[in-house]
């Protein structure tokens, strides 16, 4: 992608998880989450389609290390569809944490989309859960829409957008992911893991002044 690409009524900005529990004072902050706010306000104005995602957890739902007796925050365990990483309530339907930061102005976002909201399966993705078989139905909103290039950004990028990149792939969109308008978590070293499955992917890393 080079410094000037145009927006164009067939890409859609995705703005992933940008919720109070993501940011500094939440349930599970991600360092300087916060600051992503600012600059995706400012690129949603160069797309005509945009779509926000909310994870939504019901409580108890079953990756929250607190469903687990004697388990923890950042612990794995063998799910009935794979590893999953348990992690500190957060993000639980009608509570504030899981509301959208209050400082995204982003009125003509089409569409507000919760993943996470089924008890038994999490959601990083957002189009599918963690099985990356049970859709969401994004993609078909987007291709009735007749949407054709996925742009990323938000919380969490090696989780969340990463996830949803990789399904966007999948999906035969083409996909580019704003670098300047996410902020990992790297619990571990899953941003370098991260970054590893990107560039095997071929899916672009772009940054906001990348479009006119």
């Amino acid at each position: 992608m080079t410094a000037g690409f145009t927006i164009t009524a067939r890409d859609v900005l995705l703005v992933v998880d940008v919720q109070n529990d993501f940011c500094p004072g939440g349930a599970l902050p991600v360092p300087r989450g916060d600051e992503v706010v600012a600059p995706i306000n400012a690129l949603a104005r160069n797309f005509s389609n945009v779509v926000l995602t909310q994870d939504w957890h019901p409580p108890r739902h079953n990756s929250f290390a607190s469903s687990h007796f004697g388990r923890h925050p950042f612990e794995t365990i063998e799910a009935s569809y794979g590893p999953q990483t348990l992690w500190p309530d957060h993000c639980i339907q009608g509570t504030p944490g899981a509301e959208l930061h209050a400082g995204l102005d982003i009125p003509h976002a089409a569409l507000v989309l919760r993943k996470g909201f089924r008890p038994h399966i999490d959601s990083y993705s957002v189009f599918f859960e963690n099985d990356r078989k049970t859709p969401t139905g994004l993609a078909g909103y987007l291709r009735e829409r007749g949407l054709s290039h996925v742009f990323l950004a938000g919380l969490v990028l090696e989780y969340c957008v990463l996830f949803s990149a990789e399904d966007a792939k999948r999906l035969g969109f083409a996909v580019s992911i704003f670098e300047d308008s996410c902020r990992p978590l790297d619990i571990a070293g899953s941003l370098a893991a991260a970054r590893r499955r990107i560039a095997e992917q071929e899916i672009a890393m772009i940054q906001a002044r990348d479009i006119s």
